[in-house]
């Protein structure tokens, strides 16, 4: 082959020339001139097209020469100026045609210059590419049609009682209606729907076809104010000066550093009671001292207790406990019984060290927890106020950021909100099945995020702050949002909402390494395939786009999520019939909410209804939370799950390797089953199903890559003890609990 055939396929407007073709190059040359648009013509090359940056699909542009999903899927018309003639090329795999392309017809390893020139009968390239064409087609996503069930749409059967045996969702006319609400429309993609992605995960952590048994009331869009990506920055940046202000407040009036994710933690407990407008940072809430960040904060004082392992480190750990107990009851306002209490007590500890050196380890962690138990509550007592004064003030900083960021938000909005409060339910709606979030407040033009790949990473970049996101979770995300979103059938809001999305999290759960990870964990695939299979399983309680099982859910955002599938927060969802699973954050507020919700939707609902929740098994002491379950008369069947024998998927699994996506629980986990009577009737806790249940917890035995614990951050004694603090969407924290020096334990994040 000359040089000249090698350059030519090299290039990406190249291509060989066919005899016939290039006898008609020169007769077409001055009207395809005239055709083409003068703007491709000036700067239409090939390679260099190639180099530039993808633009969001909202970014203005000249009106397209091709389909709309063309052109998200990342073609473009050129001209090449070598063979005078209009071409193809596609900016993410640098393909490039002669003819019109079509979506997932050439396969770009068999055939790299992707052109689609028939060729002669029994021709074996032409063999070659229609099968490539044939495993190209098989190896895209599975899509399966399903039926809109959102009220808004038109023909939807509501849900009725002579249903409750099969609970499917109702028949659609066969008349094309808005994109749907759980599914893609029953009809052919058109040039105004976008087709699937076609990367393929190899491994996938999610079933988006299982389609929700949940049936809820029909209720009215929320009048929240909408995503945008300028908001979304600015409170990234105000959420991360209130991180700084607290750790520079923990560092001045108590010499410590922060309690290692308290205030993503305390974040996540203000939600709960929260009553302000802003999705993240809290404004109303009674009490405004939090007792999740005074209880952490109170446990670190005078020294963080850290987890010991040698003899040594508890020896220096004792006499630093008794040295900062004595120097802070010197330097406080204390009571004259406190000061003599401590001094004695911190002599006396400091007298036996220089005593004896033939100690054990275990002698130690018993002076170290005697000397806890009798100058604990006066370093308590004196610490109380400051503490206090801690909690405070980084409450009233947020409140302050809050409304700060509203008023600049409302100034983005092309219209007011209708009102400043979510609307409650229509009295007497029709029962429906649920369907995800609307907002009632139109969303803006939202400017342009920048999208590109890196190797199996997808970079999305607004004003210099990039998010990331595996691709199989950004092509989780594309599927979520044709399923869910029904404003923008275009996707020419796409990368602005899924930035608003990844940035909300990166901020709520900290963007340090391993930061939040035990915040978010979710249940194994293995295990959800089970709780379907047996239980009719079909909505998680607690979740989050990112690591969701099931496309139907609930999570802490309504206005990020609701896009992308999500009900609302759990708390304030109210279904009247369906089987669901609840794996809540261990925040002890919460999941006493949490059982507090259950309680009143099983006794006002008739219809099926069951609940299969997940708590950590915590006896030392025990949870509130756990000890009601155990009591209620819903509770149908409990399962225990012994520490170290069973795994959960990391919360950073959309951006970690493969290898780090699960990791061992250190404490026990407690399944219950919580049930009505007509749930009881419909899935029942079958001994066959719960052995089921408990065998899909394990971790496989060929997993040899899975870590055998959690990220491991601090926590006193090698003594597990009990729960503590905050979280709002189906991830959890794996830990373990230590006593302090209050009565309340701290929570130690491993």
């Amino acid at each position: 082959m000359s040089e000249t055939g090698r350059e030519q396929r090299r290039r990406p407007d190249s291509e060989e020339q066919d005899p016939l073709r290039s006898a008609l190059t020169q007769s077409r040359v001055d009207e395809s001139k005239m055709a083409s648009d003068p703007a491709s013509v000036k700067g239409d090359d090939g390679p260099a097209s190639s180099q530039a940056p993808p633009l969001s699909p909202n970014t203005p542009a000249k009106p397209p020469e091709l389909p709309d999903e063309l052109v998200q899927a990342g073609w473009s018309k050129c001209w090449s100026r070598r063979e005078n003639r209009p071409y193809y090329f596609n900016r993410f795999t640098n393909q490039s045609l002669w003819e019109v392309p079509v979506l997932g017809q050439h396969d770009v390893i068999s055939d790299p210059l992707g052109l689609n020139a028939a060729p002669a009968e029994g021709d074996a390239n032409g063999r070659k590419r229609r099968m490539s064409e044939e495993q190209s087609s098989n190896k895209r996503p599975k899509v399966e049609p399903s039926t809109p069930i959102s009220p808004s749409t038109p023909g939807v059967k509501p849900w009725a009682p002579e249903e409750r045996q099969t609970l499917t969702s109702p028949s659609t006319p066969s008349t094309p209606t808005a994109p749907a609400t759980t599914g893609v429309p029953a009809t052919p993609a058109t040039p105004s729907t976008p087709t699937p992605a076609p990367y393929k995960p190899a491994v996938i952590y999610w079933d988006l076809d299982v389609q929700t048994n949940a049936v809820i009331k029909e209720r009215p869009p929320l009048p929240l104010l909408p995503p945008h990506p300028e908001i979304e920055l600015q409170r990234a940046q105000l959420v991360t000066k209130l991180r700084q202000h607290y750790h520079e407040l923990c560092l001045q009036r108590e010499g410590i550093d922060p309690p290692r994710e308290s205030f993503n933690r305390w974040l996540l407990e203000r939600k709960v009671i929260d009553k302000g407008l802003d999705p993240l940072l809290p404004s109303e809430c009674d009490p405004p001292i939090s007792p999740s960040m005074f209880r952490e904060v109170m446990g670190d004082i005078p020294i963080r207790l850290a987890r010991i392992k040698y003899k040594e480190e508890a020896r220096k750990l004792l006499f630093k406990y008794a040295e900062a107990a004595k120097k802070m009851i010197d330097s406080r306002n204390a009571s004259p019984e406190s000061r003599k209490v401590v001094k004695w007590n911190a002599e006396d500890t400091m007298n036996w060290l220089r005593r004896d050196h033939s100690a054990s380890k275990e002698d130690y962690m018993e002076r170290l927890e005697h000397l806890r138990l009798q100058c604990g509550p006066h370093v308590a007592a004196v610490a109380k106020d400051s503490v206090e004064g801690i909690c405070s003030k980084i409450y009233q900083l947020s409140a302050d950021y809050s409304r700060r960021l509203r008023q600049t938000h409302l100034g983005l909005l092309q219209t007011p909100p209708p009102s400043e409060a979510p609307t409650a339910p229509v009295p007497g709606a029709r029962l429906v099945y649920c369907y995800p979030l609307r907002l009632s407040v139109p969303s803006p033009v939202l400017p342009r995020v920048e999208l590109h790949f890196e190797n199996d990473v997808a970079c999305l970049r607004f004003k210099g702050e990039m998010v990331k996101v595996n691709r199989g979770h950004f092509s989780k995300l594309e599927l979520l949002y044709r399923y869910s979103c029904v404003d923008d059938p275009r996707f020419e809001k796409f990368l602005s909402r899924v930035w608003c999305l990844l940035k909300r999290y990166q901020m709520m759960f900290g963007s340090g390494t391993h930061e939040g990870t035990g915040l978010q964990g979710a249940l194994p695939v293995s295990v959800f395939e089970v709780l379907h299979r047996q239980f009719g399983v079909s909505f998680e309680c607690f979740a989050s786009p990112l690591n969701s099982y099931f496309k139907q859910f609930c999570s802490a955002f309504s206005d990020t999520d609701g896009f992308f599938g999500s009900r609302g927060p759990f708390l304030s969802f109210t279904p009247a019939s369906g089987s669901f699973e609840a794996n809540p954050p261990f925040c002890e507020e919460l999941m006493d909410a949490m059982v507090s919700h259950f309680e009143e939707l099983l006794s006002s609902s008739s219809e099926p209804l069951s609940f299969v929740v997940f708590v950590p098994d915590w006896r030392d002491p025990e949870t509130p939370a756990l000890t009601r379950m155990e009591s209620s008369r819903f509770l149908r069947e409990q399962l225990h799950v012994p520490p170290f024998e069973h795994e959960y998927r990391s919360g950073s699994q959309h951006t970690c390797k493969r290898e780090d996506m699960s990791y061992r629980a250190v404490h026990g986990t407690a399944v219950l089953f919580l049930q009505n009577d007509a749930g009881f009737a419909k899935w029942p806790p079958t001994p066959d199903g719960v052995a089921e249940l408990g065998s899909a917890f394990k971790p496989p035995k060929t997993n040899s890559s899975t870590s055998t614990s959690g990220p491991a951050p601090p926590g006193p004694d090698s003594t597990p003890k009990a729960p503590a603090t905050p979280g709002l969407q189906d991830n959890h924290d794996n830990s373990h609990h230590d006593n302090n020096n209050n009565s309340s334990p701290k929570m130690a994040v491993v």
